[in-house]
């Protein structure tokens, strides 16, 4: 007859994880914040109802035996799927639907990445960057996706990670639709901070780390008729901003890529770094998973 196997408890999976990853009774119980002895028996138990030995120990040296080494991918799978069942669990138990504000891009499938993790809701006032990031520091949003710089991040009390960018270009006058290097384009920066405070921003750093030119204008030319009015006047290929992605240019217009380097516009999702509701966490989570073409900016998080 088979020998009949206990039930293992979740808890003694996550101590042989972190012993197993140690490689340290003492260390792992630091980690663990448990006492040492107590660790030790727990893996003990989980030995004999697996009725495997997991670790060869003595008084020096700790390793895993063949066995332990062939079962820690599948323990780890065990454990991580039930750290994601717990974080669904907490976000279905929240009640209040996490807000989520935007600039003028979202993930396509933003309803299928947060669907069962959470209640969300949109929020339709569309804001330049820093103002949806100082709306998510003062709690009028859970989290947005914007662009923000790391120093206001971190005034903001603010996290983020990029999920998303947007591959700029340059609009110019005539047929020509080569690629253009960037230190041969010119960027905008507008007078009204009020609307363009990000934009300015990443275009001069655009401007100090390609050599492109600056133009100051202050007639909100960044987008519109007042930017295909500045690119006719300037007669130089002009970066286009993120507000302009998929914009049917005029007869006589055209887009060219933009080299040397290619300019990506990324897009943070920007959360309070002390946020406390399980939700909101669980929706950053389920967001933030995607890392495309960082861009300016870094695919990490930011503080």
């Amino acid at each position: 007859m088979a020998p009949r196997l206990l039930p293992v408890e979740l808890r003694q999976l996550r101590y042989f994880v972190a012993v197993a990853e140690e490689l340290n009774f003492g260390r792992a119980a630091a980690r663990l914040r448990i006492a040492g002895p107590s660790l030790s028996q727990q893996i003990k138990a989980l030995e004999r109802d697996l009725q495997v030995r997991l670790f060869d120990r003595n008084r020096r040296v700790v390793t895993l035996t063949a066995a332990g080494a062939a079962l820690l991918p599948e323990v780890r799978e065990v454990v991580d799927r039930a750290d994601r069942l717990h974080q669904r669990a907490r976000g279905l138990a929240d009640t209040h639907p996490v807000r989520l504000g935007y600039v003028s891009w979202r993930p396509a499938d933003l309803a299928e990445r947060t669907a069962g993790v959470a209640a969300l809701r949109v929020d339709t006032w569309v804001l330049p960057s820093h103002a949806q990031a100082a709306r998510v520091a003062d709690g009028t949003l859970d989290v947005a996706i914007c662009w923000a710089a790391p120093e206001d991040l971190s005034a903001l009390g603010l996290e983020g990670t990029v999920i998303g960018s947007d591959l700029l270009y340059a609009v110019a006058v005539g047929e020509d639709s080569s690629a253009v290097a960037a230190r041969d384009t010119v960027v905008l920066v507008d007078a009204d901070l009020g609307s363009w405070e990000s934009w300015n921003r990443y275009a001069e750093e655009f401007a100090g780390q390609t050599g492109a030119r600056v133009e100051r204008i202050d007639d909100g030319g960044i987008t519109g008729a007042a930017f295909i009015a500045h690119v006719r006047r300037l007669r130089r290929p002009v970066l286009n901003s993120p507000k302009e992605q998929n914009v049917v240019w005029p007869a006589g217009v055209v887009r060219r890529p933009v080299v040397d380097p290619q300019p990506f516009w990324p897009w943070l999702l920007v959360s309070r770094r002390d946020e406390a509701r399980p939700a909101v966490r669980a929706v950053v989570a389920a967001l933030a998973g995607q890392r495309p073409h960082p861009g300016l900016g870094g695919d990490q998080p930011i503080r």
